[in-house]
């Protein structure tokens, strides 16, 4: 079990809804991977890498909503600039299940 942290802390990973717009083959990344990004409404369009490759075509993935987490610094892969992290769960096959809404909300919304 992992360590139990308080809800204070989590309150400050911020978890907002984007719609994913745009998704490039990614062929300089060291593993598998696509360029993705996302419109967050009031905070923009962001872009993050992202190994979906096993799971996700790049057509079946525009359109999606997703949940990401925007206040983590950014960091450069592969000499392309990841702005935001991306949820998902491990599908225990090497793949990645992207966390997505149930429903359609608010480009930007916060998880609460």
């Amino acid at each position: 079990m992992e360590a139990t942290i308080d809800f204070s802390l989590f309150e400050q990973v911020s978890l907002h809804c984007g719609t994913i717009v745009e998704v490039q083959e990614f062929p300089q990344a060291r593993k598998p991977a696509y360029k993705i990004w996302v419109d967050f409404g009031p905070m923009g369009i962001k872009q993050t890498s992202a190994q979906l490759t096993k799971r996700y075509k790049p057509e079946d993935l525009v359109g999606k909503q997703i949940i990401g987490v925007l206040n983590i610094p950014t960091r450069i892969v592969a000499g392309f600039e990841s702005q935001f992290l991306l949820t998902g769960f491990d599908d225990g096959q090497g793949g990645i299940v992207l966390a997505t809404v149930e429903s359609e909300v608010p480009k930007g919304n916060r998880l609460i």
